[in-house]
């Protein structure tokens, strides 16, 4: 099987000749900076200053050269533009990382290095706006700065507040989109997910909106949680906003792509923690679901495209809703948190859902672990997850700033040893 025909067996829940493996494709199957140029050194790569993609978690771009090393049958389709809002120009700046990692970022970005060794960036790389992320002295990715102004829970206006929230794709991007699906599919044997998400209802990582100059409105991460319960007509008014400019973003978005990506990723919100949902069914079922169902219903009715979503942590009661609501592909499958139980998984939902990571820790198996360890710690997942299709590989979400590259390799090394040994 070519890496397509691979990919395309195992979200459709058929057997394919080998594992197919994801390393790099998406905001949540990335890796860092700093822990990419790493590998690069351990696998004798040339030195590069390496391309960020997902600027708040400093992501690289992986480069041919790791991903056939890596073996990997997913190429990502990224956005033109980076998560502040900086559009790419065909200039790149050199931004070093606290460990001394250079990494290139759009150019139009705009950073302070602080007397304490911490950074922040600014919005759409303007400074006269107030910066809207920051890095600790000695880390590897941003945290978003809270920056909305207190609200007036007598006077909530979701439609006014979210304005410059969301917006219809320029034209300019939808050529982008076009040109650059078709050379992914026509140059490459790789399966091509297209990263537009957009429905991200209520994404901890999108609404304190680190993109936005001047937020405005409910945007704090713990006021939203308790929103839902205080003001949920508000809560489904920006849901209801949302879903609106999706659907026209998804009908400009298969004008452009076509039949050229074969997975469409969706949303990126969290809905587990690591011991229990962050919410009950019920409120699943009244603020979310409604939502995710027409953004879903609309991607398989006009569409071949399979549809990805990202949720961390225990979302063991909502599974049966996520299927309900059109849910083709979930990631990144935490099985370490409280009741995610990969056999269970399989057996009840194997044939419902594609499970894409789990493949290994990245909180502490990958980081801490030998490399013996991380390599057997991948073949008991996949023994479990792999059987009969439905599963991509990958770690249980970004590998992280100071993972050992001698654990990343033996991770991956692991699934080519199994996949020869597997081999159909």
């Amino acid at each position: 099987m070519t890496s397509r025909e691979r990919v395309l067996a195992a979200i459709n829940h058929q057997q394919p000749d080998r594992v197919p493996i994801d390393f790099g494709a998406t905001g949540q199957t990335g890796i860092s900076v700093c822990a990419l140029a790493r590998l690069r050194e351990y696998l004798g790569l040339p030195k590069k200053d390496i391309d960020v993609f997902e600027i708040c978690q400093m992501l690289g771009v992986v480069d041919e050269d790791v991903r056939q090393m890596m073996k990997a049958d997913v190429i990502g389709m990224n956005h033109p533009e980076d998560s502040l809002g900086v559009p790419y120009t065909g200039e790149k700046k050199v931004f070093t990382m606290p460990d001394g990692t250079p990494a290139l970022v759009n150019a139009g970005n705009e950073w302070d290095v602080l007397p304490d060794g911490g950074i922040k960036m600014y919005p759409q790389g303007d400074r006269s706006a107030p910066p809207s992320i920051y890095m600790p002295s000695g880390g590897y990715f941003f945290d978003i700065i809270d920056r909305a102004p207190e609200f007036d829970e007598d006077d909530l206006t979701p439609r006014e507040d979210f304005e410059n929230f969301f917006s219809v794709m320029s034209d300019e991007t939808a050529r982008y989109y076009e040109q650059e699906s078709r050379r992914l599919y026509t140059e490459t044997d790789y399966a091509v997910i297209g990263n537009l998400a957009g429905a991200g209802f209520g994404d901890s990582g999108a609404i304190p909106a680190p993109f936005e100059k001047h937020p405005k409105g409910i945007r704090k991460f713990d006021e939203w949680c308790m929103a839902q319960l205080l003001y949920p007509d508000y809560v489904k008014e920006v849901f209801e906003m949302q879903t609106e400019f999706m659907l026209k973003n998804l009908e400009i978005y298969k004008q452009a792509c076509g039949d050229n990506i074969q997975i469409v990723w969706i949303s990126g919100t969290d809905f587990g923690t690591q011991n229990a949902e962050f919410m009950s069914s019920d409120l699943f079922k009244e603020l979310y679901k409604p939502y995710y169902k027409r953004v879903c219903d609309w991607v398989h009715q006009n569409t071949q495209w399979k549809t990805f979503f990202h949720t961390c942590g225990c979302v063991v009661k909502l599974l049966d809703d996520f299927v309900d609501m059109g849910m083709d592909i979930i990631n990144p499958v935490q099985l370490s948190a409280a009741g995610m139980d990969a056999h269970m998984l399989k057996e009840k939902y194997g044939d419902k859902l594609v499970f894409w990571g789990g493949g290994v820790d990245t909180q502490s198996m990958l980081p801490n672990g030998t490399p013996d360890e991380v390599a057997a710690q991948v073949i008991e997942r996949l023994d479990v997850l792999s059987k009969g299709g439905g599963y991509v590989f990958n770690t249980i979400h970004n590998i992280v700033g100071d993972t050992r590259a001698e654990n990343i390799w033996a991770a991956f090394h692991a699934v080519h040893e199994y996949n020869d040994k597997h081999a159909r």
